[in-house]
């Protein structure tokens, strides 16, 4: 799960040791989990930690931002290294000059893009396990940062509430930005009251950091609604209730004002052919030599999978018609068979305005937009079901380098274009 460091935060050392700290704690409690969580889905965290991550860091925050606007930017640009070296003297932490096999495919990339234009990429790890903390330079110029870089002078202010599901929808309603009607709630009454005054169905998930963890979809009741909320709350103090969009959920990479990439992320699904059942379509779609486990992983027909083919009145039996396309749950994980497909080539303009402008809105220089939409090619002005559902300050951008369907897109090489102009490398 990703918290909200932007520079100020950053650099400043009870930061630091609270990030990594939190990291060996939540790596340790992870290992010792002995059951897998279905709602947890593919990407498995403990639920006491993330809890009281959220809770924690929801209380730290202010603080960071107070500190951020009373220290001037450069002191705090120059204590991260310093404190960083000081720690590997004390054999405390180490850097390391090369992506790791614990390092996500988000660093990987970014850190091969880095090594192609002669940066010079280091990560520092904490008692040697914490990763995402990085230095770079590059001819006289330095940037430390958290999971990703952004432009030196960048206006951090959009970063304190960019991931927040409930500030985000309160500022995109003002700029006229769609957005799923709903709010949060801290307690089950509270859940309840907000859904009595939403339209059905409405979905239930945590207000932070989720990734599809604990999130339920085709909530119509009452009874339904307190058993979703039970599971949002594991994650999060504050639960997320909202009318469900129709349509895919979709990514939108703005980096420098401008829309770079764009995909839709799938649930596991299969495409009908008018022949076969669709425990037949599964077997042929597992043989795709893209669903070896690396990346993308092999599909189910597991309890989540029936749960969703009944909502839609089929099951393992039911023969699809041609190019009619069965979804086998709502979790887009690759790591529980969801799919990535590149639509840059084919999204309406209306489209890219409106994903611009919330690079506009929010005033930074990297974010991943997450919106519901059935057709990225037909403007949103005609899709009464669509909106944006959440924003991300350090977005997979991996996502776009490696789509089950459409060419990849070096999201990698377009922020670094921003984070060191001089390192462009010409086409």
């Amino acid at each position: 799960m990703n918290l909200v460091y932007h520079k100020y935060a950053i650099v400043l050392s009870f930061l630091h040791f609270y990030k990594n700290i939190r990291y060996v704690i939540l790596t340790v409690m992870t290992k010792k989990q002995k059951h897998y969580c279905v709602d947890c889905g593919g990407a498995q965290v403990n639920h006491t930690l993330t809890y009281l991550s959220i809770w924690l860091s929801e209380r730290v925050e202010p603080w960071t931002n107070w500190l951020g606007h009373i220290i001037p930017e450069d002191k705090l640009e120059f204590i991260g290294p310093v404190l960083t070296k000081v720690l590997c003297i004390l054999h405390i932490g180490n850097m390391t000059t090369v992506p790791n096999e614990k390092d996500s495919l988000r660093a990987k990339v970014l850190w091969e893009e880095a090594i192609k234009r002669g940066i010079d990429m280091k990560e520092f790890h904490l008692f040697g396990m914490g990763n995402d903390v990085f230095l770079t330079r590059f001819k006289g110029e330095m940037r430390f940062f958290d999971v990703l870089p952004r432009t030196k002078n960048y206006n951090p202010k959009g970063l304190e509430w960019m991931d927040n599901k409930d500030e985000m929808k309160k500022h995109f309603e003002k700029e006229g930005i769609k957005v799923a009607k709903g709010g949060i709630a801290g307690t089950k009454k509270g859940a309840i009251k907000l859904f009595e005054t939403l339209e059905n169905p409405v979905i239930a998930k945590p207000n932070l950091g989720s990734r599809s963890r604990h999130t339920t979809t085709h909530i119509s009741n009452e009874e339904e609604l307190v058993v979703a909320y039970k599971k949002a709350h594991q994650l999060s103090p504050w639960v997320m209730i909202e009318e469900e969009l129709a349509g895919y959920v979709h990514r939108g990479t703005v980096i420098g004002g401008k829309l770079i990439a764009v995909l839709r992320r799938e649930p596991a699904y299969v495409i009908g052919d008018g022949i076969h059942n669709i425990k037949e379509l599964i077997e042929i779609e597992n043989k795709n030599p893209l669903r070896d486990g690396k990346i993308f992983h092999q599909l189910k027909l597991d309890s989540e999978a029936t749960k969703e083919l009944t909502h839609w009145n089929r099951n393992e039996n039911t023969i699809p018609k041609d190019k009619e396309i069965v979804t086998l749950g709502q979790k887009t994980s690759r790591a529980v068979g969801g799919g990535i497909t590149d639509m840059t080539d084919v999204i309406h303009k209306d489209n890219v305005e409106m994903l611009e402008k919330i690079g506009r809105v929010l005033d930074d220089p990297l974010i991943g937009v997450d919106f519901i939409m059935d057709d990225v090619s037909i403007s949103w002005k005609d899709q009464p079901k669509c909106g944006v559902i959440e924003c991300n300050s350090a977005p997979f951008i991996d996502l776009h380098h490696f789509p089950l369907v459409g060419k990849p897109h070096n999201v990698a090489a377009a922020l670094w274009d921003i984070v060191y102009p001089q390192s462009k490398i010409s086409k």
